[in-house]
């Protein structure tokens, strides 16, 4: 029995290294990296920002992922899809280059980012799945923390030298050649990827473990309270994409930090974040994740309070404070808003509730986005004035953010409490 378990070990391996590699070509599709790209083909601010939050809006595409489930093996199509989206992100780097019109270069570049977000979204769930039936029930939960943590550090390293090697490109005036480095990196990540995938074992399913997909997703749809939990994470991700998917560009453009001061902050997030992970998870084990998600929304609100007053006289550091705190509440939010899931749903009906989750919280996000969107531009058409006051887009958009997450705090603490106690009460009856 004991071997039987050991011929999946190098799977678990391969799968720490498959999230790394993920995780690389995330970096340097995003933030202050998607910026460079965006300015060098002429995107506003405002349509850098709307193309940041596309990673919630392929986040909407995860309930393709239950209609899928059944398709075994997932192997061979979750390879091949996976693939197909970071050639995707790589052909972004190659848009500035084409001989073609600024608009026809705006619409190719907007298509391989949509895309390669799409379909990385539709085969993340039974990737995860495939992956995770491989570590024991026991274990799950140190796994992922290492998992995580091997990212997290190795994306700071990775960060730092990227982003090196960007600023002395840019430095001697070629910025052509820094596009070609960063398209070539996340072609070579690709190839790395796809060998952790292929190299990986796949656990036979067990027929009982099918589910009718059409009958799961009636249950869900008629499950009031699941939808009461499933907005906590739809709040959060409109106060999220209120504000961060405008922060790439402010970070280059009118903070102006260079790309090894942004490897920096990533490197303090990657610290903090790792540091927290753990102790976060522990104190929800002993307390709830209700309580835990108290600690974290307190402390992303006090991060977007901090970023109201950032600006470039004191950027390096008001942006900095609140990257920190950013870093400490991400800590647990993610994991529980998950874990919230896990507490009100039914083990049966959790892949399909945390598939809808991800589906109603990513389109929130998105379309908060494409809402904030003309916002920014306003702003900034003005001469960064706002009701009479000198402020930049950016700090409006934290202020909003930081009011929102307030939002989420009272709803966490009145109608998931009310859920959470009467699920209590209806325990101890029994």
């Amino acid at each position: 029995m004991e071997q039987q378990k050991d011929i999946y070990k190098t799977s678990r391996f391969m799968y720490i290294l498959e999230a790394a590699f993920e995780y690389f070509i995330s970096i340097l599709v995003a933030g202050a990296y998607l910026a460079k790209v965006t300015a060098e083909i002429g995107i506003s601010d405002s349509l850098t920002g709307i193309l940041s939050s596309f990673v919630s809006l392929g986040c909407g595409f995860q309930i393709i992922a239950i209609f899928l489930a059944n398709k075994r093996p997932v192997k061979r199509w979750v390879t091949l899809l996976h693939s197909v989206n970071q050639l995707f992100f790589a052909l972004i780097y190659l848009v500035p280059f084409i001989k073609i019109s600024q608009t026809a270069k705006i619409v190719l570049f907007i298509a391989f980012l949509l895309l390669g977000h799409v379909i990385n979204n539709v085969v993340n769930s039974p990737k995860i799945n495939w992956f995770m039936s491989l570590v024991d029930d026991h274990k799950r939960g140190g796994f992922t923390a290492n998992k995580e943590i091997v990212s997290l550090i190795g994306g700071m390293v990775f960060s730092f030298a990227a982003s090196a090697v960007i600023d002395y490109y840019e430095k001697i005036g070629d910025v052509n050649n820094a596009f070609i480095f960063c398209g070539i990196s996340v072609f070579v990540l690709m190839l790395l990827h796809t060998y952790t995938l292929l190299a990986s074992r796949e656990k036979p399913v067990e027929e009982k473990e099918k589910v009718s997909t059409k009958k799961q997703l009636g249950e869900l749809i008629k499950d009031k309270n699941l939808f009461k939990v499933i907005l906590i994470s739809v709040l959060w991700n409109v106060a999220h994409y209120t504000a961060t998917p405008f922060y790439g560009t402010y970070q280059i453009k009118e903070l102006g930090f260079s790309m090894t001061f942004v490897s920096v902050l990533s490197a303090l997030y990657a610290i903090c974040r790792s540091t927290f992970s753990q102790p976060m998870g522990r104190f929800a084990d002993k307390y709830s994740f209700t309580k835990m998600l108290n600690i974290c929304f307190i402390i992303a609100a006090v991060a977007f309070g901090v970023n109201i007053f950032t600006v470039p006289s004191n950027g390096k550091i008001f942006y900095t404070v609140y990257y920190m705190l950013y870093a400490v509440s991400m800590a647990g939010i993610n994991s529980g808003a998950i874990n919230l899931i896990y507490d009100y749903v039914d083990k049966e009906k959790r892949v399909g509730a945390l598939a809808l989750k991800s589906t109603l919280a990513g389109f929130a996000g998105f379309f908060t986005t494409l809402l904030v969107s003309p916002l920014v531009a306003y702003i900034q058409k003005k001469g960064n004035s706002f009701l009479g006051l000198n402020v930049y887009a950016q700090q409006v958009c934290s202020a909003i953010a930081c009011i929102l997450v307030v939002v989420v705090l009272v709803y966490l603490n009145t109608v998931i409490k009310k859920i959470k106690d009467k699920r209590e009460t209806e325990d101890n009856e029994q």
